[in-house]
């Protein structure tokens, strides 16, 4: 009994702690049948957060569910001698990381089911500068976070406004960067489209073989009950 009580309460925990922050999410426009997002959010993420972030869980060649042959992967997404078949891990040792970083990286492979798309949409857009943390960023999604703004010179450089009156906050675009901020946000989008992407990669193909199995359960209930018909049809 204590043990089933623990499990649940480990479940709820991180649902409390994403509940307590209290944070407006913004909704991510993702799309999970738009191949040409997914390719680009797998450019994003090989270039700006496999440096540091492994994804263990996924291989490389997974990403030919999203229309990438074989050669596309090696040419373009590949940059250290790996395999097609291996996992995306990164070099850089954990304990290295926590002493840069204050805590080593987590693995992005299940990210986006544990966080959410809206989550990470806005997490990716709420980073602002703030001179009292090791990094000079800060979040407003994930307060006194660790993790620099890796896409800093797309975005630009945020601040944090708060008007005294409302007590309310909101963030102004001080320096931009080498997007716009709207390209700055589809560029987001298909990371997190590609995020959700790594977490379910068979979550399509199972939601259409899921009404597949429902149309043919459909079938069988009709002919099985107009089998019953014709057996019972003498029998009052």
């Amino acid at each position: 009994m204590k043990t089933k009580i623990l499990i649940v309460l480990a479940l709820l925990v991180p649902l409390m702690a994403l509940a307590n922050e209290g944070v407006k999410l913004d909704h991510a426009p993702i799309d999970p049948n738009n191949q040409a997002s997914l390719q680009r959010g797998a450019k994003t993420f090989v270039n700006y957060c496999l440096n540091c972030h492994s994804a263990a869980y996924m291989r490389y060649n997974r990403l030919q569910d999203i229309g990438l042959t074989d050669a596309q992967i090696k040419s373009n997404l590949m940059f250290a001698g790996e395999k097609v078949g291996d996992t995306m891990t990164v070099s850089m040792p954990k304990a290295d990381a926590k002493i840069w970083f204050g805590a080593a990286p987590p693995d992005l492979s299940v990210e986006a089911r544990a966080r959410g798309a809206d989550w990470l949409y806005s997490y990716l857009r709420g980073f602002y500068r703030d001179d009292t943390r090791p990094t000079g960023w800060n979040n407003v999604v994930y307060d006194k976070v660790a993790m620099p703004h890796v896409l800093w010179t797309l975005q630009g450089e945020q601040a944090l406004k708060i008007d005294e009156k409302t007590e309310t906050h909101h963030l102004v675009l001080e320096k931009q960067g080498t997007m716009t901020p709207a390209e700055y946000d589809e560029t987001v989008a298909d990371l997190v489209n590609y995020l959700v992407f790594m977490a379910e990669p068979f979550k399509e193909r199972d939601k259409h073989l899921g009404l597949l199995v429902l149309a043919f359960l459909g079938l069988l209930f009709v002919l099985t009950y107009y089998l019953k018909k014709e057996f019972w049809k003498d029998i009052h």
